[in-house]
């Protein structure tokens, strides 16, 4: 019998997020139904970002660290409670670290080239940046070589409206920034983009392509 798993759906990067706003607006976003969100490491404090949400949110939310760019900083986020290491580029030894710990690994690729080489480094899941350079027909491309099991999740210029096409093209989830968060946001705003995109999500999830376990 074949097995599935369930792909990353969306996530939320929250690039500026202070401890002092991180639990309001992590259960925002989960109760808006983000299953998945980021703190890059260059927000103020965000180690404590990072634990104030691991704690605050159910145990099905992932708690991920973004920017993150050096082995130190992977024994760091794991520390701090992260499940998600998300780079802007790809380093092998920062995927191997965070594979050896445990955690997902989600490094930053634009060529095919960085794909193989994340691929061959233990990453299964690929942050496609800056999505809106890459573009959707390049990402296809890289669909039809890389193996099965491996993710494309666009980062970058991404926006409701374009989750569909997206995902026709491979893409298992998205990373979703200054779209959805600022540090100057109004809560209520941010709640409604938040809603607006998870039903986007879902009705482009229903084209989703069976992702091998």
């Amino acid at each position: 019998m074949n097995q599935y798993r369930d792909p990353s759906g969306l996530i939320a990067i929250l690039r500026g997020l202070t401890p002092q706003d991180a639990v309001q607006v992590g259960e925002v976003l989960c109760e808006a139904g983000f299953e998945a969100l980021e703190v890059p490491l260059n927000s103020p404090d965000p180690l404590e970002s990072i634990g104030l949400l691991r704690k605050a949110l159910p145990d099905d939310v992932r708690v991920g660290a973004g920017t993150v760019l050096t082995t130190p900083q992977v024994r760091a986020v794991h520390k701090a409670g992260a499940q998600l290491v998300v780079s802007p580029n790809t380093d092998p030894r920062v995927i191997e670290e965070t594979v050896a710990l445990g955690l997902d690994s989600c490094p930053g690729v634009a060529t095919v080239s960085e794909a193989f080489t994340a691929v061959q480094a233990g990453s299964r899941t690929l942050k496609v940046f800056p999505a809106n350079q890459v573009g959707e027909e390049a990402m296809g491309a890289w669909r039809t070589v890389l193996p099965e099991d491996v993710e494309l999740i666009p980062v970058g210029g991404v926006h409701a409206a374009s989750l569909h096409s997206w995902v026709q093209k491979g893409a298992t989830g998205f990373g979703i920034g200054s779209a959805l968060y600022r540090p100057e946001v109004d809560v209520e705003h941010m709640r409604r983009t938040a809603q607006g995109l998870v039903a986007a999500w879902k009705q482009a999830a229903e084209h989703l392509r069976p992702l091998p376990a």
